[in-house]
């Protein structure tokens, strides 16, 4: 089968009346020009084109398949001038998938934004707590709260993700704001859980020590956000995400407690997508846009 860039070389040729005027329209030098037209012509088993020192004359082989070339040529063209505009202008379809709470909190708000800025990008946004596939599933980008492993993704680092002791005002009329970590003892905790693992144990640091308290509490929940909820309906204490109950901290419908200690993070806030040579215009102002305004506001 013939190279279809020998081909468009060949239309190139015909159409400029000689190889150097064709070279000299292609950007590139006589000689690549002719090598491309004598492989074509060894592809296609044929002689296209007699050359004179003087002129170029289609052999009635070489006729034919000018007919077509300009077809290819054409095409070439096109290709090449969609590809331009894809990278000129952000546009196309983007695939975006993060987990729930972080989607419903952060991420659609800011895809609605987005849209506005960008209308000419058809964006889908899948919100699950599953880990996806971005390759098998044809993801753009994908926001994980994760340490990440080695793999054939690309991550950039969007933000850490500080912890918090937190408990609703209602809550605190009936229980003694604690004054150290042991105080907790006395106190209902809300107790996350992921698959039959219950996140129980609570490490403090203050002036470079640190102190572990066994957390005790009747409510276990598997959902950050439910977790958020109850805290704020006055069901106990709870160590959450600070980014999940930023808007709650800022409103007075929670309340930070023993501030003066530092709690172990949560694994950061990543964007990930495939590793691409080159990574189309959307995406890539789709990560700047992320990075810009995701927590704008602060966690």
């Amino acid at each position: 089968m013939p190279n279809p860039l020998h081909l468009a070389t060949f239309a190139a040729i015909v159409d400029a009346g000689s190889i150097s005027k064709a070279a000299a329209r292609l950007g590139c030098g006589k000689s690549v020009v002719s090598r491309q037209l004598a492989r074509l012509e060894a592809e296609l088993g044929a002689r296209l084109i007699q050359r004179t020192t003087r002129t170029l004359t289609l052999t009635e082989v070489g006729e034919a398949v000018w007919l077509e070339a300009q077809q290819i040529e054409r095409s070439l063209s096109n290709v090449e001038q969609i590809a331009g505009q894809f990278q000129q202008e952000v546009r196309g379809r983007l695939r975006v998938t993060c987990p729930r709470p972080l989607g419903q909190r952060y991420l659609v708000p800011l895809v609605a934004a987005f849209s506005r800025a960008y209308p000419k990008v058809e964006l889908t946004l899948q919100v699950e707590d599953r880990l996806i596939d971005l390759v098998a599933e044809q993801i753009d980008v994908a926001l994980r709260v994760a340490h990440l492993e080695d793999s054939s993704l690309v991550a950039r680092r969007i933000a850490d993700n500080p912890r918090v002791l937190v408990a609703a005002p209602q809550y605190l009329e009936h229980a003694q704001r604690p004054q150290t970590p042991q105080d907790l003892a006395q106190h209902r905790c809300l107790l996350f859980m992921s698959g039959n693992s219950v996140w129980d144990s609570w490490t403090f640091q203050r002036d470079g020590n640190a102190m572990t308290v066994r957390a005790q509490g009747s409510i276990r929940v598997n959902d950050g956000l439910s977790l958020a909820a109850l805290a704020c309906a006055g069901a106990g204490v709870a160590v959450i995400d600070r980014l999940l109950v930023a808007a709650e901290l800022a409103s007075g419908a929670l309340v930070e407690l023993l501030p003066e200690y530092r709690l172990n993070p949560g694994p950061p806030i990543h964007a990930v997508y495939p590793a691409r040579k080159w990574l189309p215009l959307k995406t890539a102002v789709f990560l700047e846009y992320l990075q810009a305004h995701l927590f704008e506001d602060g966690v």
